[in-house]
């Protein structure tokens, strides 16, 4: 299914008729995390060279251009030069919080649960998050999510900054469509994919390297189409028609 997520994400972002990228879980949940049935036969037998390799593996195919960081297993969501949303319909566990924390933005349903799960499991904090998770609620809260493994709900998640909003259950999808849609039609595209390198490269750069570079970034913004009908729309109070360019 990773496989598949992966080369459903290559496609959209080819497209340039997709401007933003919701995933989201089929059924009632986001996603359970591993197969137990799976996690049973590598308990009773031992992990084999096919499995590690597959695990450790970097699948840099679709994001080379990007830093290395991004270029991993389930890391790769911050080089997709679109939006990424989450949309968390319910349950998310283990390696399934490992998807949502890779995704720029987490909208969940009141129905939504969340949990690490690994230390009941005898494991540890797998495919980066423990880099990723204090980056996004902060030490103390992904120590006692990961130390504990314990569920939390919408509201909870809502406190400590791992989602951004919450909707209700029944209105859930039409909600984050809305939140997609606004998205895509009232902001620049080239402006989107810009502001987001930016973000996730400043995350490894000083103050003054992120300064500089968004110098020479604005610069190249005052010269795009989307800063010309920015400006243009604005004064003539109507919709934006940005291409992206």
């Amino acid at each position: 299914m990773d496989r598949e997520v992966r080369a459903a994400m290559s496609e959209a972002e080819r497209d340039e008729n997709v401007r933003v990228i919701v995933l989201t879980g089929a059924g009632r949940g986001f996603c359970a995390g591993a197969d137990m049935s799976l996690l049973s036969t590598v308990a009773a037998q031992g992990i084999g060279e096919a499995r590690r390799a597959q695990d450790v593996q970097p699948k840099s195919e679709n994001v080379a251009a990007s830093r290395k960081d991004f270029q991993k297993k389930y890391s790769y969501f911050p080089a997709i030069a679109k939006p990424v949303i989450a949309a968390i319909n319910g349950p998310v566990v283990g390696l399934g919080l490992v998807i949502a924390l890779y995704c720029d933005l987490r909208l969940a349903s009141d129905a939504a649960r969340f949990g690490t799960a690994f230390a009941q499991r005898g494991l540890i904090a797998e495919y980066g998050m423990a880099w990723m998770l204090p980056r996004l609620v902060g030490h103390a809260n992904a120590l006692d999510m990961l130390f504990t493994a314990r569920m939390i709900d919408a509201a909870e998640a809502l406190r400590m900054g791992l989602v951004n909003q919450v909707f209700p259950r029944e209105t859930f999808l039409e909600s984050v469509q809305k939140y997609a849609a606004d998205l895509a039609s009232s902001v620049s595209p080239r402006s989107l994919r810009v502001i987001k390198r930016q973000v996730y490269d400043a995350i490894f750069q000083t103050l003054e390297e992120s300064f500089e570079r968004s110098e020479q970034d604005m610069l190249a913004s005052l010269q795009s189409e989307d800063f010309k009908e920015g400006v243009a729309h604005f004064l003539q109070k109507r919709a934006p028609a940005f291409t992206g360019r």
